[in-house]
């Protein structure tokens, strides 16, 4: 008898590992092809692709489940990790990884509360990038020429602007039309205020100098297209000074946090934008006159400050009288004075002695001392002279030359020793050596006890500013 005998057969059928995974797949899909799951977001994971991956989960367990790229991009709310929602889709397996997972075609917030939570939570991250900071915030332009507005051209929104900037004083403006709910709004709002921002000043088209982004009020859902991260990024980088006006007074969206001025309607916007053009020319009016009036009484305080000079002033028959007497004095002494000077002269000329011999021996005298300078001034003898002249000349200038040659060197040679012994004794150089000097507002600082909360250290290549604890 044979020590082995043949196993008895089985009759369960044989499977290969995929006709077991397909199966399963069947028979998931058939009866799960519709299901609404309520859970918690866990995980999320967004790869190159432009699927979504992501976890529902609630205390007991975990499905995996995917949100393929075409969908993804037509979500109205995109999920976000701890935000609790309601996805409808159905059940299939994944036979690579041996698990089941929820393909979802929608996906929305349980409730208001569970969009509540997933904009505080957003809010908190923003806020702590300092984005709703009060120093970053522009100022608006006190009438500015172009003003920008992003809503819709169909609504009644920009009709209330514009007629509002109308009664207050008309301004140009440029409209960027925009879906201001639904998929389209967040994208559309972010790429307006993108576009207004990238427009060239002075060029065709021209660059506004004030936003205002602005819808009607509605529901949370209506309006969070502008709690969308991208939209509240794109207002706080924008360069233009821009004013939000969502909603109505009690609706708070994330673009008010960011914006420069929040305003609680659209009207109201359109009065942030301009002044009141009465109110601005009553003012100009005001101010005309009472420069009048100022110049008006400048000129009357500097005529009665001349007027009062000129009582101090003695007068011009008093100042006159003196010197005009004087001359009637001497006027008439004049003509006796010129008499009696003719005379003299006259007397004197008879008196002269006139002798032909005396003015013969004048004109010899004369005669001779001319003749001695003419040969002095000879040709031969100044050509001489200003030989000798000019060689004496030169040799004065040579030596001159040379000692002021002289001169120079030694004193450019004292000078570089000089400079290097004021290197050398300088701070300057000691600051190359790794030194540092300390200074305050009274002076160089030079004991610990005496330092005070700020002071600027002066380095070898510059100084800093820094606080003493």
């Amino acid at each position: 008898m044979d020590l082995f005998e043949d196993a008895p057969a089985d009759n369960t059928p044989e499977f290969s590992v995929g006709e077991l995974s397909g199966a399963v797949k069947k028979a998931i899909e058939g009866g799960f092809s519709h299901v609404r799951v309520r859970g918690e977001v866990g995980r999320v994971s967004r790869p190159g692709s432009g699927h979504l991956y992501l976890d529902l989960k609630d205390d007991r367990a975990v499905l995996a489940a995917v949100i393929w790229k075409g969908r993804a991009q037509q979500l109205a709310h995109r999920p976000e990790e701890g935000m609790e929602v309601v996805a409808t889709g159905k059940l299939t397996t994944f036979p690579g990884q041996s698990k089941y997972q929820m393909i979802i075609e929608d996906i929305v917030p349980a409730g208001a509360g569970a969009l509540m939570a997933m904009l505080e939570k957003r809010k908190a991250a923003l806020a702590a990038e300092g984005l709703f900071a009060p120093e970053r915030k522009k100022p608006l332009p006190y009438l500015p020429t172009f003003i920008g507005v992003v809503t819709s051209p169909s609504g009644a929104v920009i009709r209330d602007i514009l007629h509002r900037l109308r009664d207050r004083f008309p301004r140009k403006v440029l409209v960027w039309p925009v879906a201001v709910q639904g998929q389209r709004c967040a994208p559309e709002v972010a790429a307006a205020i993108e576009g207004f921002n990238r427009l060239t000043p002075g060029g065709a088209l021209p660059r506004p100098d004030l936003l205002i982004v602005a819808r009607g009020g509605g529901s949370l859902e209506d309006l969070w297209g502008f709690n969308e991260e991208i939209v509240a990024r794109a207002a706080a980088a924008s360069e233009i000074p821009l004013i939000s006006a969502v909603g109505h007074e009690t609706d708070t969206t994330l673009i008010d946090y960011v914006a420069d001025r929040r305003a609680p309607t659209p009207t109201a916007a359109a009065e942030l934008a301009v002044p009141v053009r009465m109110e601005l020319m009553a003012w100009v009016d005001q101010q005309g006159a009472r420069l009048g009036r100022a110049l008006t009484t400048g000129v009357q305080q500097r005529q009665q400050r001349v007027r009062d000079l000129g009582r101090a002033l003695p007068n011009a028959d008093s100042l006159l009288s003196g010197p005009a007497q004087r001359l009637d004095h001497l006027s008439d002494k004049l003509p006796i004075a010129l008499k009696a000077a003719a005379s003299k002269k006259r007397l004197k000329l008879t008196e002269a002695s006139l002798r032909p011999a005396a003015l013969q021996r004048r004109v010899m005298d004369e005669r001779r001392r001319y003749q001695s300078l003419a040969d002095r001034l000879s040709p031969d003898l100044l050509s001489v002279r200003l030989n000798r002249q000019s060689e004496k000349l030169e040799n004065v200038l040579a030596r001159l030359s040379d000692r002021a040659t002289r001169q120079q060197s030694d004193r450019v040679a004292r000078l570089a020793a000089l400079d290097r012994l004021r290197e050398t004794l300088g701070y300057k150089a000691t600051l190359e050596r790794g030194y540092a000097v300390v200074r305050s507002d009274a002076g160089i600082v030079t004991r610990k006890a005496n330092a005070p909360s700020k002071m600027e250290i002066e380095f070898a290549d510059g100084s800093v500013r820094v606080t003493a604890e």
